[in-house]
């Protein structure tokens, strides 16, 4: 005799970073333009910054190809990174934070100004918008090139429903996306989260996700 409500799982999905899986639209084609147009780069140091599961770690990923690099994130930055650093002509930094030193961070400008390298720095929110104290560090950042990842469109939205739901081996009508699209947050992390809720209301009452499950959803 089937359950009625199915002991759920909560699966890990891994993380692809392919390149041909970056799908490009107005709202990251800038971000994605600058990764792609190095080493003419206008400056030497780029913070890429945009809210959970935007793309940045993917356009990192991408970065990261085409460079001699050394890629790390923030909360397992030391003074051997630094070390490091300084044999690669490349220093990524994922998920930095108001919790990064500034001497530290102001260490690693010096060395990309003094010895001809390239830094990439992602994180949720601008650089200019951090509360640092330090004087001569902001005005480093003040030397920098921010460029921020903007919400979704229509266009992106639809490509992130289906590359979630195909992660997960769900399928569903093209008309029930096109719902979903028009009443779903412009929010990377919403679109995901709604894919975790929907991905569990499918398996909890065992059936194949249809209007009523999304509705449910979407109210969540």
């Amino acid at each position: 005799m089937n359950n009625k409500n199915q002991i759920l799982f909560d699966f890990k999905f891994n993380n692809n970073y392919l390149d041909q899986d970056y799908y490009l639209s107005s709202s990251n084609q800038d971000a994605y333009n600058l990764i792609n147009c190095w080493p003419k780069w206008i400056k030497k140091t780029i913070n890429l910054y945009g809210e959970n599961f935007s793309g940045k770690s993917h356009l990192a990923s991408i970065f990261e190809k085409k460079t001699t690099c050394i890629k790390v994130f923030s909360e397992k930055f030391t003074d051997e990174t630094i070390q490091n650093f300084k044999t690669k002509q490349v220093l990524i930094i994922e998920d930095l934070d108001e919790n990064f030193s500034e001497n530290l961070l102001y260490t690693v400008l010096n060395i990309v100004e003094q010895e001809n390298k390239y830094l990439l720095i992602t994180s949720l929110e601008p650089l200019n918008k951090f509360n640092f104290i330090l004087p001569d560090l902001i005005s480093r950042i003040r030397n920098c090139l921010i460029i921020g990842i903007k919400n979704p469109d229509d266009n992106l939205i639809f490509a992130l429903l289906i590359k979630y739901l195909s992660d997960r081996q769900i399928n569903i009508d093209k008309k029930l996306i096109e719902y979903i699209i028009k009443r779903i947050d412009r929010s990377y992390e919403k679109i995901f989260l709604f894919i975790h809720k929907i991905d569990k209301l499918s398996l909890k009452k065992g059936k194949p996700i249809n209007l009523s499950t999304i509705k449910e959803a979407l109210e969540k």
